[in-house]
């Protein structure tokens, strides 16, 4: 595909993990503002999200930020964002930012970076979307899951074929050029089955 205009993030809110993720987290965000492609993610200032969002306005990126009412009441939201757009749901917080990118890369995260990835990679099985989804493996930390996901093929409760739903890399340098190696999407995101 040729380079996106638009590229989501998924990552964690915590602050805590190794510094080999922050420092990811900042290389993504600086090197999407450097290629004059959007970043678009859930909103919030604190942990990777923050960092890769601050990244991104260091380097004058445009950032989109979507994050649900209550989380921006609980004031976890980047008043920093180019455009934070507030949702109701959790779950109109994900379809704004399917909507809105052309390829999703999933950094080190927690539970809700799980929840993120597992939709999307669900979504794309289900046609509803076939926008590239890149794992950055920093550190071998989606080689847990990655295994399981090779367990599940094992004892057929997924298909072999589904191996190709996602790519995967060892660095950030490697992002980009993944996405542009997948092929352009064919099939729009249906919205109304979403």
């Amino acid at each position: 595909m040729p380079t996106p205009k638009s590229v989501c993030v998924y990552c964690g809110s915590s602050d805590r993990g190794r510094d080999s993720h922050q420092t990811a987290a900042q290389d993504l965000g600086g090197t999407l503002a450097k290629r004059g492609i959007r970043l678009v993610y859930g909103g919030g200032h604190v942990g990777l999200m923050g960092i890769t969002a601050d990244a991104a306005l260091q380097h004058n990126g445009e950032v989109i930020g979507i994050i649900p009412q209550f989380l921006k009441d609980m004031e976890v939201g980047h008043g920093g964002c180019t455009e934070l757009i507030v949702t109701e749901t959790m779950h109109e917080r994900k379809r704004r930012m399917v909507e809105l990118s052309d390829a999703f890369v999933i950094l080190p995260g927690g539970l809700g970076t799980l929840d993120e990835t597992f939709e999307i990679l669900t979504w794309r099985q289900l046609r509803l979307h076939d926008k590239p989804v890149i794992f950055v493996n920093i550190d071998e930390f989606w080689s847990p899951l990655l295994d399981l996901i090779d367990s599940q093929i094992a004892e057929n409760y997924v298909r072999a074929e589904h191996r190709r739903l996602y790519d995967v890399v060892d660095c950030v340098a490697d992002v980009l050029p993944a996405i542009e190696r997948s092929p352009t999407a064919a099939v729009p995101l249906d919205s109304d089955r979403v």
